[in-house]
């Protein structure tokens, strides 16, 4: 083989080299922005709506709160909403809610931010007095957690209208199934008249369909004052209608997504899978794809 040859064969090789070389860092440069659920990447559409997608801790309440942590970890969601009772784990003792200590507080965020899940908000959950009800805003203030979803008594919300503008912390007035008071928009929006912005809705999907309400419906009556939402599909309308996939039930998720769109919705989406409840991480995470997809596709 003359030297000429030699020549051309190695820098044939060596451009080989170099083309793998930078394959191979792009590749490892996407799989390490798609586990750290980079709110860039496409493959999270709802981050650029300033959709914050992440989990009720409820979904894994048979599981303590640093075991729900990792679960939607693993179902590629970077929010959780805290509830109340809830036992910590991780070697932390004690329940989450008020009654945590400083250490205990700065413990279970430093378990968060080692698990890349940030807590946005808490509830569903409520207070007795003013005094209770301060205590409850002082430790989500210390978490940092910006919405507080709950079932208050009417008498009470125009004192958390002025909390909530105090402490800069939503207030979102959650509606269980009929008969539980707040179970129709309409109940909602005259509770909330001449209140706080901060005070409005925690939009729960699956329940309105479970009091034989329209979700999308519900949603256009509460324009403007949609500050939260709970995310369910159910596979029937009516009282036993039970969880399925988001997207695949009759909650009509595509109309959902379209009218936040429409209202120009911004805050978190818990999603609330209240079955299979021993193991529904991999239902979280299919109803987090079809979420996605549907987000991407819905204009």
């Amino acid at each position: 083989m003359n030297f000429k040859v030699q020549t051309i064969r190695k820098a044939k090789n060596l451009n080989r080299k170099i083309f793998f070389g930078l394959t191979l860092v792009a590749a490892l440069g996407a799989c390490k922005s798609m586990k750290s659920g980079d709110s860039s990447a496409p493959k999270n559409p709802e981050a650029k709506l300033g959709w914050e997608l992440g989990s009720q801790a409820y979904t894994f309440r048979l599981f303590t709160f640093a075991q729900a942590v990792k679960k939607i970890d693993s179902c590629n969601l970077r929010y959780v909403e805290a509830f109340p009772g809830q036992k910590i784990g991780g070697g932390i003792e004690g329940t989450m809610g008020p009654d945590m200590d400083p250490a205990k507080r700065k413990a279970v965020l430093e378990l968060l931010k080692a698990n890349n899940v940030k807590v946005v908000a808490f509830g569903v959950t409520g207070a007795g007095n003013e005094a209770d009800w301060i205590k409850l805003f002082e430790f989500c203030k210390d978490m940092g957690i910006h919405t507080i979803t709950s079932e208050p008594n009417e008498k009470d919300i125009p004192l958390l209208s002025r909390l909530a503008d105090k402490y800069q912390i939503n207030v979102a007035i959650h509606n269980h199934p009929n008969p539980s008071h707040y179970w129709n928009p309409d109940i909602v929006l005259n509770a909330i008249k001449g209140q706080s912005k901060r005070i409005g809705a925690c939009a729960d999907i699956g329940h309105w369909v479970r009091s034989g309400l329209d979700p999308v419906e519900c949603l256009k009556k509460l324009d403007g004052h949609v500050l939260h939402s709970h995310m369910k599909d159910l596979h029937e309308k009516g009282k036993n209608g039970h969880d399925v996939h988001w997207g695949e039930g009759v909650s009509d998720i595509p109309g959902v997504i379209a009218e936040l769109k429409r209202q120009n919705f911004k805050g978190a989406i818990s999603a609330e899978y209240e079955y299979n409840w021993e193991a529904n991480s991999a239902d979280v995470a299919a109803s987090v794809i079809n979420f996605r997809k549907l987000v991407a596709a819905t204009k």
